[in-house]
């Protein structure tokens, strides 16, 4: 492990985190608490921002291509698909989590509802993904 090896642990922490923030208060406002949902996305909001600002860091820290994907057969395509539909949808989430949080906030409750049912699972997914590939790198088919 490197001096960074901390930030993969922390990365996949704060995206698993975020997860759970957005799917319980996906829950809370199901049942009708808003100041609770409002709560927890703001800090899903909140740890999914320290997520990015902990991944740009380390990637502009350690050297490109340091950890390179060790698994074979099956899991090299499997890991590739999930790496490039994360990557394409990690880039377009952050403006529909804006979008999604200013409405909400603005109380345009149509708008919001209306961009929340696509934000809402592209960013399950996103964080999930995140997830996904950290244990496949570094645990599941590490050399």
């Amino acid at each position: 492990m490197s001096d960074y090896g901390i930030f993969p642990v922390i990365n996949a922490c704060l995206n698993g985190t975020s997860a759970v923030l957005v799917a319980t208060a996906r829950a809370q406002i199901r049942r009708g608490k808003i100041a609770t949902h409002r709560a927890l996305m703001i800090a899903a909001v909140c740890t999914s921002s320290l997520f990015l600002v902990s991944y740009v860091w380390y990637h502009t820290h350690v050297p490109f291509g340091s950890m390179h994907f060790q698994g074979q057969g099956w899991s090299r395509p499997l890991y590739f698909t999930i790496l490039i539909s994360h990557t394409f949808l990690a880039a377009a989430i952050v403006p529909l989590v804006i979008i999604t949080l200013t409405l909400g906030l603005r109380r345009r409750d149509a708008k919001h509802r209306a961009i929340a049912r696509w934000t809402y699972p592209l960013w399950i997914y996103v964080s999930s993904t995140g997830v996904i590939i950290y244990l496949m790198l570094y645990h599941l088919f590490r050399a």
